[in-house]
């Protein structure tokens, strides 16, 4: 089986029932979802942390589903495809799970001070900047599960959260942005 088609050449692509641009919002957002993920991967890699690793392969999946029901039009998607609150409410608990254990200093921080905490917080940027598109997505007319939104809304704290928990990890504390005065 080969890789590629070489339909795309001409810049179009399919969704799964309509040929479109690939400058086409749907999948400029669909690009930005892979790249969290990719991110994710990463971060994941770098991590010693068991429970941080369960958690993005779980939000690996959940950002799989998304691009698959983002990847049908309305009229073919199955019902299974369309991401449910459950999976929003699922992140909340996991970022409160983090944010009782871990102790955040009251200011703002710069990423960085371990790999694993430097790739998690790398995709936390990159799952805001799908938020952003997704945000587009659904003010440009296009019908939009609001629990995408609000999915990737809880997706950029809980990777924030995971990042400070390799930190913590690692015995090191958050350097903070902004030096302080002496």
């Amino acid at each position: 089986m080969r890789l590629f088609t070489g339909k795309g050449d001409a810049g179009s692509t399919d969704l799964l029932g309509e040929r479109v641009g690939k400058d086409d919002p749907r999948i400029g957002l669909i690009g930005a979802l892979d790249e969290t993920t990719s991110f994710i991967g990463f971060a994941r890699a770098l991590s010693g942390l068991e429970r941080s690793n369960e958690w993005a392969i779980e939000v690996q999946r959940d950002l799989y589903q998304i691009m698959a029901e983002l990847a049908f039009v309305d009229e073919l998607r199955p019902d299974a495809y369309v991401l449910k609150a459950e999976r929003v409410e699922r992140l909340e608990a996991l970022t409160d799970q983090l944010s009782a254990e871990i102790e955040l200093p009251r200011q703002f921080i710069l990423p960085g001070e371990t790999p694993a905490g430097g790739a998690f917080d790398v995709a936390r940027t990159v799952a805001r900047r799908a938020e952003r598109d997704a945000v587009a997505l659904a003010a440009g007319g296009h019908a939009l599960n609001a629990e995408i939104i609000r999915y990737l809304n809880r997706l950029s704290s809980l990777l924030f959260m995971l990042a400070r928990a390799e930190e913590q990890q690692e015995g090191v504390s958050p350097l903070r942005a902004k030096e302080r005065k002496r």
